[in-house]
């Protein structure tokens, strides 16, 4: 079998298992599950629930499950977690809901938890749990590797799936409340705080008897939070009161922590599509659809201009330059008698060939960052796709950062090569300081960034905070493997001849005549970033609430697909307004064009700031200061991406209309 033969047969299998397999491509094993007297080897009968970090939408500071003194596993082990997951800042450990498989528990005590007041200890724990309640903070569990929800209804009849659910809410002095304690009329009494303490938690299942698997598979997990205080005279009993707690409470606290768990099958969810009904619920697909209608009337709009420029205007250009040769020109002397300088004066982008290839200003700096923005988007080109297979599904927990990072890290060979090339097309011999700002200018300033934010979220004492052995792991990783990597590429790149440009650059510069208000530098530049961003700012926002607003984004098809429109659209943006700015006789264009895309990631962060003070309620200095630090360090890896896009879409057309126009 030729090679080309299997490398098309392995592409078409991996696409038919992706269908096939859904949400867990390349091959999550399914767990089996069986009752206490058919366990066997393959099959196994207690059910584990995993608790992972607290988090809320008032708050960018997550904290570990332990710090609200909730209960506790006695035997904790925490299973292992990649590179993903402990950036996100995710914590997962065992916990004391220990279930059996098929065996009903209608009341089972877990712990209690004891509060005097009057010690500065109990104090401290019980002021923190009040304050995660004020702050909407929610545990998130997971069972069989699938987040346990909890549904409830919302306008229109339609139920809401929330993978996570609220410690407890607060009713106001005024009566109001978080949405948690609307649920319940019994929560009226105003400042005052309600515990959830008890979980009502409904395990669905899947069985089969078959040749390739027996015994049951978990299809769903749900649950009912509810607040509870229980009666010590009747100890096997979940119910009572809600259990209040006054806003300004002193004295002695005593919560007990239970819950009950049924089971049901169900032969209508395969294992496969156990994700279904807690994605479904989330941001809906026709608003995707949507968005994509919008960005492809841009696409269509800007690829109508640039058509009627290419095949009408930029025609007729290149005719016409054409045409008149040298002998055309003697017999217009001989016949109108004009001088044999006016017959051939040129006007438009041509009358500039001799200065368009012109190296720029700081042509060091527009070099390396050329040569991150190549790295980023072959990065965030194969990641998507390799969503798009599913291998970065939600099921795989922390795989879509790890596979960003660690491809990150392999691809400093594209940014030394590429950095390296335009360099020395720009006439630079400075060559080591090329390839060290290549290395380490950008990676620099993100990582000093993200350092200034975890130290913030070490004083904090949040769980998002990275290790310390961490950090080192990235630091070796970007010192040992990325920066040796850009050495070799820029080595490559410098070892291989000059771009060859298809015409000479005059020794004395052209002086570039006044130019309007709309071919000036800034106004061009403010405009070009528009279009990019109205194809992606739907998108954006649905990114943004899975980063901020912990919902969970699966959409990858989407987003690839979004992807590819931005590449078109910032590519065409660019050439449209370097053709204008060309035809007005200004050469300039180098800089342009990487500003005029990467101008987008400008109008990212003016959306970032709309979304914050609309649709956040972050509380804090430490947190808005997270919020903005993190947003920082997207824009700057935006702004590489679509500059980079731009300038070589730009390149790539000055190079194409000057090699066929005939240049004296």
């Amino acid at each position: 079998m030729k090679p080309l033969d299997l490398c098309f047969r392995l592409v078409c299998s991996l696409i038919a298992i992706s269908t096939v397999c859904g949400f867990y491509l390349p091959g999550l094993a399914p767990v089996n599950f069986c009752e206490e007297d058919k366990k066997t080897s393959d099959c196994q009968n207690e059910i584990q629930v995993f608790v992972n970090r607290l988090d809320s939408v008032e708050s960018v500071l997550p904290y570990e499950y332990d710090v609200f003194d909730l209960c506790k596993d006695d035997q904790e082990k925490r299973p292992s977690e990649n590179l993903g997951q402990v950036l996100f800042g995710e914590r997962i450990e065992t916990s004391p809901y220990k279930l059996k498989f098929r065996k009903d528990e209608p009341c089972h005590k877990v712990c209690t938890k004891l509060y005097d007041t009057s010690k500065q200890e109990d104090k401290v724990k019980l002021d923190f749990l009040k304050r995660g309640m004020e702050l909407n903070y929610q545990h998130h569990w997971i069972v069989d590797n699938m987040p346990v929800t909890w549904c409830y209804d919302v306008e229109d009849g339609q139920k809401y799936c929330n993978p996570g659910f609220p410690i407890g809410c607060l009713v106001n002095l005024d009566g109001r409340s978080k949405d948690a304690c609307v649920i319940n009329s019994e929560f009226n009494k105003k400042n005052t705080y309600y515990l959830f303490n008890h979980v009502d938690i409904t395990i669905t299942y899947h069985s089969g008897e078959n040749e390739s698997w027996r015994g049951a598979r978990l299809v769903g997990a749900r649950l009912e939070p509810k607040s509870i205080k229980h009666s010590e005279e009747n100890s096997q009993s979940c119910e009572g009161p809600p259990m209040d707690i006054p806003k300004e409470f002193t004295g002695n606290l005593k919560v007990t922590y239970s819950y009950s768990v049924k089971f049901e099958h169900t032969d209508q969810i395969k294992w496969a599509s156990r994700w279904d009904y807690i994605l479904v619920s989330m941001p809906h697909t026709n608003i995707q659809w949507f968005s994509i209608m919008n960005s492809l009337v841009i696409v269509l709009f800007l690829s109508g201009m640039v058509a009627m420029i290419m095949l009408r205007t930029l025609h007729k250009d290149i005719a016409r330059y054409n045409q008149v040769d040298q002998a055309d020109l003697v017999k217009i002397h001989l016949q109108s008698g004009l001088a044999y300088e006016d017959a051939q004066e040129e006007s438009g982008w041509k009358q500039v060939h001799g200065d368009v290839f012109r190296p720029p200003r700081s042509g060091m700096l527009l070099s390396v960052f050329l040569g991150q923005g190549a790295q980023i988007f072959i990065m965030t080109f194969i990641t998507l796709f390799l969503a798009c297979l599913g291998f970065l599904s939600p099921a795989n927990r922390g795989a879509l950062m790890t596979c960003a990072v660690v491809l990150w890290v392999l691809l400093g060979t594209p940014a030394g090569y590429v950095s390296a090339r335009m360099y020395k097309s720009f006439g630079g011999e400075k060559w080591k300081t090329n390839v060290l700002l290549t290395a380490l200018l950008c990676p620099g300033i993100v990582f000093a960034d993200f350092f200034l934010m975890n130290l913030i979220l070490w004083v904090e004492g949040s769980s998002a905070a990275i290790p310390f052995g961490t950090l080192v792991a990235i630091l070796a990783l970007w010192f040992g493997i990325s920066v040796p990597l850009t050495f070799v590429g820029a080595y490559v790149g410098f070892k291989k001849p000059v771009i060859e440009l298809p015409v000479r650059t005059n020794q004395i510069p052209r002086q570039i005549p006044e130019q309007s208000f709309f071919t000036k530098p800034v106004p061009g530049i403010i405009m070009g970033g528009i279009l990019p961003f109205g194809c992606i700012f739907i998108q954006l926002f649905f990114i943004l609430n899975s980063i901020w607003s912990h919902q969970m984004y699966y959409m990858f098809g989407f987003l690839f697909l979004v992807f590819i429109i931005l590449l078109i659209t910032c590519s065409e943006a660019t050439v449209l307004l370097c053709y204008f700015h060309l035809c007005a006789e200004d050469y300039h264009w180098w800089w342009r064009s990487f500003l005029t895309s990467g101008f987008t990631a400008v109008y990212l962060f003016i959306y970032a700031v709309h979304y914050f003070f609309s649709k956040l309620q972050i509380q804090g200095a430490a947190s808005t200061i997270l919020y903005f630090g993190y947003t920082m360090i997207m824009v700057l890896i935006f702004f590489l991406f679509t500059g980079t896009i731009g300038f070589f879409a730009c390149f790539w057309f000055v190079n194409k209309i000057y090699s066929v126009v005939k240049v004296d």
